[in-house]
């Protein structure tokens, strides 16, 4: 995303650096498309009537715009700052600054090969970025998955680079849900019985689940996955798995999502 030297799409939401403040509207500079000049119309600065421009962009500022238009030809960019709303500009500037850090990762794997950044991007970054959108996309997914790199045509010096960037310098997003699971068994040897089913239900777990012992009958079960569906799912598994194993026993379970104070 920083090489970017062509222009952006119409619809698409993009860095930009406040240069100049006019009555009638801002210039700025496209922070991904190598400094291309933009200009937001004060029509388009905030919705309703604008009396004070800079009361809404300023000299120096750091917004996040959508663009309007595109004339490649005069080099001209119509842009909207009114038609970004709080959580598409807070989501663009993250994706922003993932891409500068993983610009600098680059930067530094191409020291250690001795490369200048430009070669580094010829030989591995450009086509990480046409395979995956992005070169933080890139080490995101080869973090989850090394495999992703097989028949890119990267050389194998490269592979070991990015294989070290990915594994030490990316932490895949991840979210954790938990509830309480009930369990009792009155026979003789309930508790054995109980830790048995406990056993089972994580036992083929493909996200991590962890239990923790909160006092009889109460066990806490928390997954954690990448995504909430994820899970959602893992978490059904498990306790239909538990409940399973203790009602053979003669025991029971009752599983609630969240525990009640």
């Amino acid at each position: 995303m920083l090489r970017r030297t062509d222009f952006p799409e119409v619809g698409e939401l993009v860095v930009c650096s406040v240069q100049n403040v006019k009555n009638f509207g801002a210039f700025v500079t496209l922070d991904e498309y190598n400094g291309r000049e933009g200009f937001i119309h004060v029509r388009d600065v905030a919705t309703g009537w604008v009396k004070y421009i800079r009361d809404h962009v300023r000299e120096g500022q750091k917004i996040v715009c959508r663009v309007l238009g595109v004339d490649s030809d005069k080099g001209h960019i119509d842009l909207s700052l009114k038609q970004v709303n709080d959580h598409q500009r807070r989501e663009k500037v993250q994706e922003w600054k993932n891409e500068k850090k993983a610009h600098k990762l680059l930067e530094m794997a191409a020291a250690k090969l001795k490369m200048s950044l430009e070669q580094a991007y010829e030989e591995a970054g450009d086509k990480l970025i046409d395979e995956f959108g992005s070169l933080y996309s890139a080490l995101e997914e080869t973090a989850a998955d090394p495999s992703v790199l097989k028949d890119l045509g990267i050389d194998k010096k490269w592979m070991a680079e990015i294989y070290a960037l990915a594994n030490d310098s990316i932490q895949l997003p991840s979210v954790s849900i938990d509830g309480v699971l009930e369990i009792s068994d009155p026979s003789p040897d309930g508790i054995d019985m109980i830790r048995d089913s406990l056993r089972k239900g994580i036992t083929d777990a493909e996200e991590d689940v962890r239990v923790h012992y909160l006092g009889a009958p109460r066990y806490r079960i928390t997954v954690t996955a990448e995504d909430y569906k994820t899970a959602e799912e893992e978490l059904k598994a498990v306790v239909d798995k538990v409940t399973s194993s203790i009602e053979r026993s003669g025991g029971s379970a009752s599983f609630k999502r969240k525990e009640e104070k």
